[in-house]
């Protein structure tokens, strides 16, 4: 890249590998993500909160094609079948061919949809992804995971489909509210929780920075973690395998964020209790130490994520929802659990008992 004050990653996908791109000002560099719309349509994907805060930076980029604008409400109960309906519906009013992009302006709920959208017209068109909120920037716009909720469970219906681009401007953190700006931070610290014991240090070491939004700070963490996992996608596309790691506490985050109907926990929050909860069924299991545990809880502490269970919530209905997740296989609970900070593991056939008694032993706490 030319601008220093800006990073690109590379995912690796051969002829699929696609550029994420990092640092201030990018929604306004109009040149840089439009050269990857190949088309004549786009469709823009966006919700109700950012579309007036940043939709008409990206306009004077769409000059010259067909587009339109479809916004969502906010919120992780829209990412529903009924709004890719509509999204589909969008795309036939815009005559949208088999060359169009849709362009998914937002946080997750906003990627994911879109994306999952984009799989679905015609079997498979272009998008990108210009993520607004921090998690997003680290997470659910790299690799390809796009889908929607069910009643039932969290993104059980999906496809892998992965982005011509991403675009992750930093200056939309700015009007990202602090709840929303802590629950990215989950991801970030899960990343480094997996696989990478050293910026685990230098998250303990700039957790201040990082609470305080100090954006050369900020910058760097969305670099390292989005390196992180664009390694972990080039080796395992379709998580046959590695790429299952990266859902340390989503077993647990995703069955809390179900029993609080998609309104009591932000995605993040769900990683950042489920993290711990992770931890603790490790330590019980004799995998990892209780100092593990207390490193974790600290930096969650720092940077302002929770970590209790929110009250009200039954144990036996959390593992009910726990059976439902996608890593498990014959009917047995299959969780990523540690040995420690940076060493994350899958681990096949996990007793029911232990994990209730983990969650009994969370709900009950003061």
């Amino acid at each position: 890249m030319t601008d220093p004050a800006r990073q690109t990653v590379t995912v690796a996908l051969g002829q699929r590998s696609y550029p994420v791109w990092i640092g201030a000002g990018l929604l306004h560099d109009h040149a840089r993500w439009r050269a990857m719309l190949r088309g004549r349509h786009a469709l823009v994907v966006s919700n109700t909160t950012v579309a007036p805060l940043y939709l008409p930076r990206i306009e004077a980029g769409l000059d010259g094609l067909r587009w339109a604008s479809f916004l969502l409400d906010d919120g992780e109960a829209h990412k529903s079948f009924a709004n890719v309906g509509r999204v589909l519906e969008a795309l036939g009013e815009l005559g949208a061919t088999r060359d169009a992009c849709v362009i998914a302006l937002g946080g997750g709920v906003v990627g994911d949809l879109a994306g999952f959208s984009a799989a679905c017209w015609m079997r498979g068109i272009d998008f990108i992804q210009m993520p607004t909120t921090l998690l997003a920037m680290v997470d659910s716009s790299v690799g390809g995971k796009t889908g929607v909720n069910l009643p039932v469970g969290k993104n059980l219906a999906g496809a892998f489909h992965q982005p011509r681009a991403v675009v992750a401007d930093i200056d939309t953190l700015a009007t990202l509210p602090g709840r929303e700006y802590r629950a990215g931070l989950a991801e970030v610290i899960k990343g480094a929780a997996i696989g990478d014991e050293p910026f685990f240090a230098w998250l303990e070491q700039h957790a201040a920075a990082l609470a305080a939004r100090e954006p050369a700070t900020v910058q760097e963490a969305i670099a390292r973690k989005v390196a992180y996992k664009a390694g972990v996608v080039a080796r395992d596309e379709t998580e046959q395998g590695e790429r299952a790691l990266l859902n340390l506490g989503h077993t647990f985050g995703h069955a809390l964020e179900t029993a609080g109907h998609y309104t009591a926990l932000l995605h993040g929050e769900g990683v950042a209790i489920g993290m711990l909860l992770a931890a603790r069924l490790s330590e019980r299991l004799g995998m990892s130490a209780p100092a593990a545990s207390t490193r974790l809880q600290r930096l969650l502490e720092a940077v302002g994520l929770p970590m209790a269970v929110p009250p009200g919530m039954d144990p036996p209905q959390l593992l009910a929802l726990m059976r439902l997740d996608k890593k498990n296989t014959a009917g047995t609970l299959r969780l990523i659990l540690w040995r420690g900070i940076g060493r994350a593991e899958i681990v096949a056939g996990v007793a029911e008992a232990d994990v209730l008694a983990v969650l009994t032993e969370a709900t009950s706490a003061p």
